[in-house]
């Protein structure tokens, strides 16, 4: 296996809601979405997937759609997708119009599940090491600290950040050895909107997300 696939993983768990859970222990009690805590929540969400997905693997294997579906079924709801592209895009959220936004939310979502969903079929519980868990003084947003161990048995810090929504706690950014995945995204998006333009960055996207070749690079925007 890949050396890096720890930090696969580790994109992967953030789609999945995933990174919290131990397959040994029983399922806890299921109160509503809005009324359970962030690691609660996390743990009910990823034990229900993981009897899924070990009790259908092969056929997840063989067909990742299925995979995909089982994800915007059981995951989606409990992933804060607008505020991720909202905070990716920053300012160029407040220039983008209403059919912009949702196409950008949509497509970075679905791009962000065909890289890292199918690492999923890879993961196994024993190599996950829950450390500990921390919200924010305002109780508005929460941490939960992990290692993933790679082949070597070299621990990853990972730590996984939610926030508070009406809704209940949603998860939105993992941080990989020090590093936040949505801050590199924001850098990342943001040099490419200057060069390429929103659209042409949602069009890559959207390509992405359903397997097309890649959208031909548009010409620099002008300033």
């Amino acid at each position: 296996m890949n050396p890096r696939s720890p930090l696969r993983w580790s994109a992967a768990l953030l789609v999945l809601l995933m990174g919290w859970v131990n397959a040994a222990e029983p399922p806890a009690p299921a109160p509503t979405a809005t009324q359970l805590g962030p690691e609660q929540l996390v743990r009910k969400v990823a034990q229900e997937t993981l009897r899924d997905l070990e009790a259908n693997r092969a056929e997840y294997r063989k067909d990742p759609r299925r995979l995909r579906d089982l994800i915007d079924a059981n995951m989606l709801p409990y992933f804060d997708t607008e505020y991720m592209g909202r905070s990716v895009l920053a300012v160029h959220w407040q220039t983008a119009t209403l059919e912009q936004r949702q196409r950008f939310v949509d497509a970075f979502y679905k791009s962000l599940l065909r890289n890292y969903g199918e690492a999923l079929l890879d993961f196994r519980s024993e190599r996950l090491q829950i450390l500990a868990a921390q919200q924010a003084p305002d109780g508005k947003t929460a941490t939960v600290r992990s290692t993933i161990l790679r082949d070597n048995g070299t621990p990853v810090e990972v730590n996984y950040q939610l926030r508070q929504t009406p809704q209940g706690w949603k998860a939105f950014d993992v941080h990989i050895e020090g590093v936040s995945y949505l801050r590199t995204y924001k850098r990342d998006f943001a040099a490419e909107i200057s060069k390429r333009g929103l659209d042409a960055v949602i069009k890559r996207l959207e390509a992405l997300s359903e397997g097309k070749p890649a959208v031909p690079a548009a010409p620099p925007t002008k300033s």
